[in-house]
């Protein structure tokens, strides 16, 4: 079976909140897409509840395209950690980091349950499951504890 790169992460020696390039790959054509661990949480010490997880996801989708060129998508990790970041192109970790820490500043400071796209049983495959009062709870944590542009030493943006 192929080695995945992010189950041979040694999940103890990160310090969260942090992102992480995980690996640029090309494809046939020459283009290049980045995949990157936006993790808000360290792992195995904490993981974020799923309704606020769920109802960050959704704002993500929008608030990071609204600041990166070239989002593909942005995914939760099942363990409740973080998201999966894949882009089209090599924005540097600093980039994606601070357009992370703009997307929860907002989030935290902004963003009312109108604002939240895909919240009913059309548009969302688990509506009931969202929590905005969670979304902006965990924010604040995360914001304060401050987003490092690198997993293993804080180099805060």
């Amino acid at each position: 079976m192929t080695k995945v790169e992010s189950f041979t992460l040694d999940h103890t020696k990160v310090q969260a909140p942090y992102v992480r390039l995980i690996t640029k790959e090309a494809g046939p054509q020459g283009d290049v897409i980045s995949n990157f661990d936006l993790r808000l949480v360290q792992p195995n010490a904490n993981a974020i509840p799923t309704a606020g997880l769920h109802t960050i996801e959704h704002l993500l989708a929008g608030l990071l395209r609204d600041r990166l060129v070239g989002v593909i998508d942005c995914s939760p990790f099942g363990c409740r950690t973080g998201f999966h970041l894949i882009m089209w192109g090599t924005p540097t970790t600093k980039e994606v980091a601070q357009a992370l820490k703009e997307s929860l500043t907002e989030i935290r400071d902004q963003i009312e349950w109108d604002d939240v796209q895909g919240t009913d049983q059309y548009s969302c495959g688990n509506y009931r499951d969202h929590s905005l009062f969670s979304a902006k709870e965990w924010s604040k944590t995360i914001l304060d504890q401050g987003i490092s542009a690198d997993p293993y030493e804080r180099k805060l943006v």
